[in-house]
């Protein structure tokens, strides 16, 4: 649920659902850079596909969005507004560490492996 959570981002910035202020980012900017990885990483631990290297990319992406956009507003994740950024960073963390899990593509694949 988290993964479809955060898929949204990628989705209004690239495919204008739902429209949103950050659709239409351009796609070399700083936000267009972390649309795509919202995109692409996201499809991809939605359904279970390398799901260990995508949401160690993608708490990489959210740790530096939490410093980039929201740490330099204020120490406290609640007042800077940062509070989804570094949950976020810690829950794709967390997949990295224990991978998609016995429903997943990855699983999958091992058991034809």
């Amino acid at each position: 649920m988290t993964c479809l959570l955060f898929l949204q981002h990628g989705t209004t910035k690239y495919l204008s659902f739902p429209v949103s202020k950050f659709t239409g980012v351009a796609p070399l900017s700083l936000s267009g850079i972390a649309g795509m990885l919202e995109l692409v990483g996201g499809v991809l631990i939605v359904i279970g596909l390398f799901t260990r290297p995508a949401a160690f990319v993608l708490s990489g992406l959210m740790a530096a969005a939490y410093f980039i956009a929201h740490a330099p507003q204020g120490f406290f994740p609640l007042l800077n507004c940062g509070e989804l950024a570094a949950l976020s960073c810690f829950v794709f963390l967390c997949l990295a560490a224990r991978g998609g899990g016995p429903w997943s593509v990855d699983a999958m694949r091992e058991k034809q492996g």
